[in-house]
């Protein structure tokens, strides 16, 4: 049974920042990319990072430079280190991996001014 369970979210000043975590169980974690999507309130979802088995990278253009995205394969753990942070970035965080199509519950980040 796959399980993607986020955590590290939470209420941060604009500024300020947050590291999130998703712990995947239920697959072979290292071998597969790994993504941070995020959907505020009357917004589409939005790719924000992933991070390829290889742990290559990339973000949306409007977090490059703030956030970064990890992987630790022996905790079977994707990392999203959020600096930076301003109001936009207020949302839910949910973790996915895209070739299967899995998705977690999310973890709340709001960000105030």
């Amino acid at each position: 049974q796959v399980q993607l369970v986020e955590s590290g979210g939470g209420l941060v000043q604009a500024g300020g920042s947050l590291r999130l975590s998703c712990v995947a169980s239920g697959f072979m974690f290292s071998l597969n990319a790994m993504a941070w999507y995020r959907q505020a309130p009357g917004k589409q979802r939005e790719l924000v990072a992933t991070v390829s088995s290889l742990r290559n990278t990339d973000y949306a253009d409007s977090v490059r430079g703030r956030f970064t995205i990890s992987r630790d394969n022996a905790k079977n753990t994707v990392f999203l280190q959020m600096d930076s942070l301003g109001p936009e970035d207020t949302a839910v965080y949910i973790c996915n991996v895209p070739r299967a199509n899995y998705w977690g519950q999310g973890t709340q980040v709001t960000v105030s001014s």
